[in-house]
């Protein structure tokens, strides 16, 4: 009888916690539904933001390279067919080139943010 009752309060205690390690584990402060980091859009860079507007507008755009497809060789964005994302240069103050700055657009509507040349990304959020 003992030995049932231990066994049974062991269970509910390891049940317990369990779901309470599951809780904190599964809960994400700051992450995307694709597991990335987030960003307000009101948090970026005035540079991103005027970045954005751009896009909204449709162009014209600073760089012949906004626009063009981003393969996503890096793996970093889910995986999607290939044409789906396109990128657009964000200016990088004191840069003499496009600098390391990118917005990366999918074609649902996504929008991802870079400041490191596509080692990372963030999810906007609009």
């Amino acid at each position: 009888m003992l030995l049932r009752f231990v066994s049974r309060v062991l269970l509910c205690v390891l049940v317990l916690v369990g779901g309470v390690a599951g809780c904190s584990s599964d809960h994400r402060t700051n992450a995307s539904a694709s597991g990335l980091a987030t960003v307000k859009a009101a948090d970026l860079p005035a540079e991103a933001r005027k970045t954005l507007a751009l896009i909204d507008k449709g162009g014209p755009y600073p760089y012949s390279r906004d626009g063009v497809v981003f393969g996503n060789f890096e793996g970093r964005l889910p995986k999607e067919k290939r044409g789906y994302y396109h990128e657009y240069t964000v200016r990088t103050p004191g840069s003499r080139d496009r600098g390391a700055r990118r917005i990366v657009t999918g074609q649902d509507g996504e929008i991802y943010y870079t400041d490191d040349h596509y080692d990372s990304f963030r999810t906007v959020l609009r």
